[in-house]
């Protein structure tokens, strides 16, 4: 993705300027998601490079290995989460104990200064191709 500039960059278009360049940062399928803005010190120190994901917390193996089927929709669907996947196995690799806390990365990034947090999304569907 491209860098997050900060507000006011030179390179943003109009709409932007006066927020700085939305970065999306999405959490697994049964956890938020935020927008992230850029500043001018996460272009100064990183180059504008930011965090775009929370990270996988499990190899797409060990999910489908430690993870039930059944558990991970009944779990979303007690969220609210709707699901649609082209495969099973897709619903343990993505499910939501394999990836890393989506709020702990993005609150880190935020108190380093090199993104700012904008918008905290909640999930309602998933849909998995």
């Amino acid at each position: 993705p491209p860098p997050p500039f900060f507000p006011g960059h030179g390179d943003l278009p109009e709409a932007y300027k006066p927020v700085g360049q939305p970065v999306l940062v999405g959490g697994s399928m049964g956890t938020c998601s935020y927008v992230l803005t850029g500043t001018d010190k996460g272009m100064a120190e990183t180059f504008g490079s930011t965090c775009h994901g929370a990270g996988r917390a499990l190899s797409r193996n060990r999910s489908r290995n430690n993870l039930q089927y059944q558990d991970v929709l009944d779990q979303l669907s007690t969220q609210g989460i709707s699901i649609r996947v082209a495969s099973p196995k897709l619903v343990m690799e993505e499910a939501p104990e394999s990836y890393k806390d989506v709020t702990q990365v993005v609150d880190t990034c935020h108190a380093a200064g090199i993104s700012k947090k904008s918008v905290k999304l909640r999930p309602i569907a998933v849909i998995k191709g």
